[in-house]
């Protein structure tokens, strides 16, 4: 379970988002490889961003697992840091069904692998949902509420953000406000979706008829496909379906841009927006849970 296929690895690699000094793993001392971890990361990323995959061997007893793991985790913990790292990257458990919790094989092969990243300082977790929109699915009806408008000042977007970020149920956004300030969080977003393969001209404000703000769009995309990105309504304005409009706005900049499938994830406590993405056409198609270093460390 969670092993990654060896053509998947390579076809990375040769792109620089799995590297042999992120590729770590653990020897028997009859030379047999026990457990192995893989952090992933951008083409152009100096370290690594998560940890991809985290595997022990079947013959490792199920007692000795969680240790181990954590081992290996705190090895190349150790090696980013000495690179440069600030923090070790999250660690991504990913492709769980929506039903995980009632199958007895699955609860016991994210159980050593919760505990390994919890004593190797992992111990913030958030469970997300993985949302898909494919052209299977019907279009979403074009805004009619809202107007959209490119905005060259990132200063512009920052302070929308920070407006939006009021009342938020992102768990990482809460985190990042108590521990750092809700600008430095803002600025960690607004850095974040500059870094990413999205261009910027795709970002949109988006205002009410009579120019108040609503609201932002920031499509995105990752390495592997579109990708919904940052959106979000203002407190005041909350309630009147303005978040479908904006999520419309960006599903259907993605389609007509020729996007044959579109990502999205958002926090399983994030009830609204989950709501939004299920009325928008995306389906669900895994269960995430991330684990990552407390900010206050």
């Amino acid at each position: 379970m969670w092993r990654l296929p060896a053509d998947v690895y390579r076809e990375d690699a040769a792109q620089r988002m799995y590297r042999p000094e992120w590729t770590w793993a653990a020897w028997g001392p009859d030379g047999r490889v026990l457990a192995r971890a893989l952090w992933w990361g951008q083409s152009d990323s100096a370290h690594p961003i998560a940890l991809d995959c985290l595997a022990v061997a079947d013959e490792v007893p199920a007692t000795e697992r969680a240790a181990l793991a954590a081992a290996l985790l705190d090895a190349g913990h150790r090696s980013f840091r000495e690179t440069g790292a600030e923090a070790p990257p999250l660690y991504n458990l990913v492709k769980l069904p929506g039903s995980w919790r009632d199958d007895p094989e699955h609860v016991t092969a994210v159980a050593w692998r919760q505990e390994a990243a919890r004593r190797a300082g992992l111990t913030v977790e958030v469970e997300r949902l993985q949302f898909e929109w494919t052209p299977e699915a019907p279009l979403p009806a074009e805004p009619e509420q809202l107007v959209f408008s490119p905005e060259l000042d990132d200063e512009v977007f920052l302070q929308a953000m920070l407006r939006i970020a009021e009342g938020t149920l992102d768990a990482h956004t809460v985190e990042s406000e108590a521990a750092n300030g809700p600008e430095a969080t803002a600025r960690e977003s607004l850095q974040f979706y500059l870094d990413r393969p999205g261009k910027r001209d795709w970002w949109r404000l988006a205002h009410t008829p009579d120019g108040a703000l609503a609201g932002l769009a920031i499509p995105s995309a990752t390495p592997y496909s579109r990708n919904v990105g940052y959106l979000g309504v203002v407190p005041e304005l909350r309630g009147r379906g303005y978040v479908s409009e904006i999520l419309a706005a960006i599903t259907r900049f993605h389609a007509e841009d020729g996007a044959d499938r579109i990502t999205a994830t958002t926090d399983l406590g994030n009830r609204p927006m989950a709501a939004a993405f299920t009325r928008a056409g995306y389906r669900t198609t895994e269960v995430r849970l991330i684990f990552s270093e407390p900010l206050d460390c």
